[in-house]
């Protein structure tokens, strides 16, 4: 019999519609390379891609290809559970393990104009959970079960 694991959930998360990119320009705009990617608050009603460390607010979910004042418009899911590659500690990506119960922040991201090939990576946040704005939560450590670097698991957004 195979092993129950939690799973993403489709429609139990919340999605919000929001200006994305780093500026109104072709340079700043981002592409539909870009979903599945963590973002960040950046500016007025506005979304970016995080960087290595920053703490997640949210993941692109959806990308419409024209523009709104100038910048790229989509869907971002902020709540829910996401399938992410797990990419050790935050003071050390790529080493160390993750544990169910740690805390995460955002993992060495694709590139922009990238579009991932496994679920958006996450480090294992050297901040204490009572610090983050943005607690995201290891729930599963998926079929592996190790918490490795390159493993995959799922993630939850504690309230």
């Amino acid at each position: 019999m195979a092993k129950f694991m939690f799973q993403e959930l489709v429609d139990g998360a919340r999605h919000i519609s929001a200006r994305l990119g780093s500026a109104p320009d072709a340079a700043g705009r981002i592409s539909d390379a870009e979903v599945g990617k963590f973002v960040k608050l950046a500016g007025e009603s506005r979304l970016d891609l995080c960087v290595a460390g920053d703490q997640i607010e949210g993941r692109i979910s959806a990308f419409e290809p024209a523009t709104l004042d100038g910048y790229s418009f989509g869907s971002v899911q902020v709540e829910g559970r996401f399938a992410v590659t797990f990419d050790g500690v935050q003071a050390t990506p790529g080493t160390g393990t993750i544990a169910i119960g740690d805390y995460v922040v955002c993992g060495t991201p694709a590139a922009k104009g990238t579009a991932l090939t496994a679920p958006a990576k996450v480090c294992k946040a050297t901040a204490a959970g009572n610090t983050l704005n943005f607690k995201w939560r290891v729930i599963s450590l998926g079929a592996a079960g190790t918490g490795a670097v390159g493993t995959t698991g799922l993630i939850e957004l504690v309230r």
